[in-house]
């Protein structure tokens, strides 16, 4: 098929979030689509209690031949870090050049449930990824961490990558924000992500060397702008709890959307009741003209990777419509 037409040079690279609930027979197709249809990459995550990262993107980087595939995020409490460093360099090695990994704290709840929630989770994230990046590069690091130990660990010669991953991390808080532009190569912001909480965001991570930056948005392209908005409204049903603060404290609305929450007796109600411009605001949506043009307000606040996840009960359709931003 022809190449998609190239895009504004503020304009981020566009990929696609592989939804965690998607019926297993559609994984692949969906993979494969995203390919077809120009998508700059494709998306997996790792919920407690869904499907593993590394086994979903081993399976969509097989399965396609040129999409970028991100895992997007393991939770370093989750894995030894050699023993992740292995999977990861197993990854690069076989798929050279298309894969990128997230690493993050986790969910608290869902750490804390599983028993690896770390009494310092800065001091582990900033550890770990310190670990990790030296052991895909082949260096056998003596590490006497608070929470990471190494001696003598190295990947064999056999093992290592030639193309080592980009290691994003998957973080929101200022602190955390402020380790990611420490040690990661990137950071990951989970949806939703408004240009405010992007500029936001950038001067706590406060890079001094190049860092990528991953935004999460729900998608929904229409050519009826009433109709993108209605699919998108369902998809941010969580924002209006605590966790997400950091998202919405930017924005001009935020002791709005606070109150409102408030208000509300179930995140149905809440966001049943979000405004049609704040819903506007908090998702990439409209026709594929209004999308693209907020594509491009992400793009100049500094997103350079944009991933948007499709909404609605048939996701393949969704999958095709998201493509009207490309």
């Amino acid at each position: 098929m022809p190449s998609p037409t190239p895009a504004p040079a503020s304009s981020p690279a566009v990929g696609v979030l592989l939804p965690r609930d998607l019926p297993t027979e559609l994984i692949l197709p969906f993979a494969r689509r995203a390919e077809e249809l120009g998508f700059a990459s494709v998306w997996v995550v790792e919920d407690l209690g869904f499907r593993g990262g590394i086994t979903q993107a081993a399976t969509v980087l097989a399965s396609t031949s040129r999409i970028r595939v991100g895992v997007g995020l393991l939770p370093a409490g989750a894995r030894n870090v050699a023993f992740a460093a292995m999977e990861i360099a197993s990854l690069a090695q076989l798929f050279p050049g298309r894969t990128d990994i997230g690493v993050g704290h986790g969910m608290p709840g869902w750490m804390r449930s599983v028993g690896q929630w770390p009494g310092s989770p800065l001091t582990f994230l900033h550890e770990y990824i310190d670990a990790l990046r030296a052991l895909l590069r082949g260096e056998a690091p003596e590490v006497r961490g608070r929470y990471v130990h190494l001696d003598c660990v190295r990947l064999e010669s056999c093992a290592l990558p030639d193309v080592v991953p980009d290691i994003l991390a998957g973080v929101r808080g200022p602190k955390s924000l402020a380790v990611s532009g420490e040690v990661a190569d990137g950071t990951i912001l989970a949806e939703p992500v408004a240009p405010e909480y992007v500029r936001a965001a950038l001067g706590q991570i406060a890079a001094t060397r190049p860092h990528r930056l991953v935004a999460y948005n729900i998608g929904s392209v229409d050519p009826d702008p009433a109709a993108a908005l209605a699919a998108a409204r369902p998809g941010l049903e969580w924002i209006g709890e605590p966790e997400w603060h950091a998202h919405i404290a930017p924005l001009p609305f935020a002791a709005e959307l606070v109150e409102l929450r408030a208000a509300c007796a179930t995140r149905e109600e809440f966001v049943r009741r979000l405004p049609d411009a704040w819903v506007a605001r908090l998702a990439v949506t409209g026709t594929p003209e209004a999308a693209r043009a907020r594509l491009g307000e992400l793009g100049a606040a500094g997103v350079t990777d944009a991933v948007l996840a499709p909404v609605g009960p048939d996701l393949l359709r969704a999958l095709e419509s998201l493509a009207g931003v490309l």
